[in-house]
């Protein structure tokens, strides 16, 4: 099932989406969602989201095949200070 997600992007991200701070995606997973917005944004932000950690609903989630679910609130954290 696809479910609807709210998605903030900081520092990076945020440039690397044209400036948009947050959005709402249709996506089931870390991956789906990734999809989703390099579609929508291009490759810079495909760049950004192949290093960035992501945060659902305040929890740091590492496995991009996990199921994400319907009104959760994922932020795009690119690396911070080379790291």
């Amino acid at each position: 099932m696809i479910d609807v997600l709210q998605v903030r992007y900081f520092a990076g991200a945020r440039a690397a989406a044209g400036g948009v701070r947050e959005e709402f995606v249709a996506a089931s997973s870390l991956d789906e969602l990734s999809a989703v917005l390099v579609a929508r944004h291009g490759e810079r932000l495909a760049v950004v989201l192949k290093a960035a950690s992501f945060l659902v609903d305040g929890l740091s989630c590492h496995d991009r095949q996990a199921e994400l679910t319907a009104g959760a609130t994922v932020d795009v954290l690119p690396p911070f200070a080379g790291g």
